[in-house]
């Protein structure tokens, strides 16, 4: 094997000249993923005056020097463009949303958090999504407002996807 499984860092080999390359090609690489961080959500030009150091995921129909890049994260250094496939679970912060952006079945989902709940201070806040929840039928006494606010109360929480439709 000529590089790692996940990253396809260069590896050094007995006898092998210029060591010293492959080793700073393997740092380039992970200056640009270790604590990733893009300037925004994917696009698929490259910009005009990049700063040495600054990433950008690619999108679907890169063009430019991008071209044949899908969803790669594009770091730019001295030497130029760098491009990293992304492996599945790569996590990168969205610098100018401030938001996160995760590599997931084979494209970028940015802004989306996932998980099966939400714990606050040692507190579960949100769980699983409910079964859904009628609203307020019959009943001797009937309160049209209470009615009303209960509605307005199960489509919120529908509309957040905490309970079902």
């Amino acid at each position: 094997m000529s590089g790692s499984a996940r990253l396809s860092l260069p590896f050094l080999s007995p006898g092998q000249a210029q060591k010293e390359w492959y080793h700073n090609e393997a740092l380039q690489t992970l200056d640009l993923l270790v604590a990733a961080a893009v300037e925004e959500a994917p696009r698929n030009d490259p910009p005009a005056s990049p700063m040495p150091g600054a990433c950008f995921i690619v999108g679907s129909s890169p063009a430019g020097a991008w071209q044949g890049q899908n969803q790669c994260i594009a770091g730019f250094t001295s030497g130029g463009w760098r491009m990293i496939a992304p492996a599945e679970g790569m996590t990168a912060y969205v610098k100018d949303s401030s938001t996160w952006a995760a590599y997931r079945a084979g494209g970028w989902e940015v802004g989306a958090l996932r998980g099966v709940s939400l714990v606050l201070d040692g507190l579960q806040v949100v769980g699983s999504r409910a079964a859904a929840i009628p609203g307020p039928t019959g009943g001797s006494s009937a309160d049209a407002e209470g009615r009303a606010v209960i509605d307005q109360i199960l489509a919120v929480l529908r509309h957040h996807g905490l309970i079902e439709s």
